[in-house]
Parts: structure tokens; C-alpha cells; sequence
């Protein structure tokens, strides 16, 4: 499959991001992620919003919201059908070369506990968890926290 292209998400991509939120992340929750609140996530100076297309279809999204010292991955969601394509490693990707880029070297989310499939996924790019929130989505499911530094260490030049 080609590779998709990444690109800014806009405010009139807000209704088919919030389904497809809606459809693949908040199943079996009440919506948190409306088409207004990502219209604001797309507006807002200390978020980014991109979208992933294949063929101009829009098959994945993130939003990521920036912080002093850490990046707060939001949301990130690819079409089933896609999945397993690199997609959701190139909307990472993406973001975590903007918080770099930034100077934010740290970057946390959270997952939904029972969705072993999400916690594989970051977890082979090299997040760790760092905590369990119980009923953190609607006192209805725990979450999983995770984490991961970007920062490269630099080696050690010998003394002299």
C-alpha cells in the first residue's frame, strides 16, 4: 500500500474526525470528542491536528495538545481496513518530530485498558506505562497512562 500523505487537518474535517472518533475510540461512551471540540484543538495555537489520506480519503487522524515540558497525545484513530499499513506510525511519527521540533521531549497518553491492540501498537514504539487510571473514561473503564521520552542521549565524550 502507498504511503499516506499527512497533512494539517482544517476546521471542515471536524465532523468526519469526531465520527470517526465516535466509531473507532469512544465506542460504548457518550461522545467526548464533538466536531466543535476538534474544531478548537485545530485552532488552537497549542494543538495539532493532522489527518492521514490515501487516495484523498481520509483514513486516520491524531491530535496532539502541547504543553511547557510534555506533548499530550489526545486522540488517534485509523480506518480498520488500514490498519497494520504504517498509518498510525506516520501520524505519530509526525507528531512526535513536531514536539521535538517545539522543544518537548516528552509525550503521554492514555488508552482505554481493555484495547490490547492500542497498548501492542505504542508499546513497540517505545511507550511505557507509567500508571492505570480506574474509571478514567466516563467511570466506566480504567486507562492505561503511558509514556515516552524522545530526548536522545548524547554519548559520553572521555575527560580531557
Amino acid at each position: 500500500m502507498s504511503p499516506a500523505e499527512i497533512s494539517l487537518a482544517r476546521r471542515r474535517d471536524a465532523p468526519r474526525l469526531a465520527a470517526m472518533s465516535r466509531r473507532l475510540v469512544e465506542a460504548g461512551l457518550e461522545p467526548s470528542w464533538t466536531a466543535e471540540r476538534i474544531e478548537r484543538h485545530v485552532a488552537h495555537d497549542d494543538s495539532v491536528a493532522i489527518v492521514a489520506k490515501l487516495r484523498g480519503e481520509t483514513v486516520g487522524f491524531a491530535i496532539m495538545q502541547f504543553g511547557d515540558t510534555t506533548a499530550h497525545l489526545n486522540l488517534l484513530a485509523v480506518e480498520p481496513r488500514v490498519r497494520r499499513a504504517g498509518v498510525g506510525r506516520a501520524l505519530v511519527a509526525w507528531l512526535e518530530e513536531s514536539a521535538r521540533v517545539a522543544g518537548t521531549f516528552t509525550v503521554d497518553l492514555e488508552l482505554r485498558a481493555h484495547n490490547a491492540v492500542a497498548e501492542r501498537f505504542y508499546r513497540a514504539l517505545g511507550y511505557r506505562e507509567t500508571g492505570r487510571i480506574r474509571g478514567y473514561y466516563q467511570g466506566a473503564e480504567d486507562a492505561i497512562r503511558m509514556r515516552r521520552e524522545l530526548a536522545v542521549a548524547l554519548p559520553t565524550l572521555p575527560a580531557g
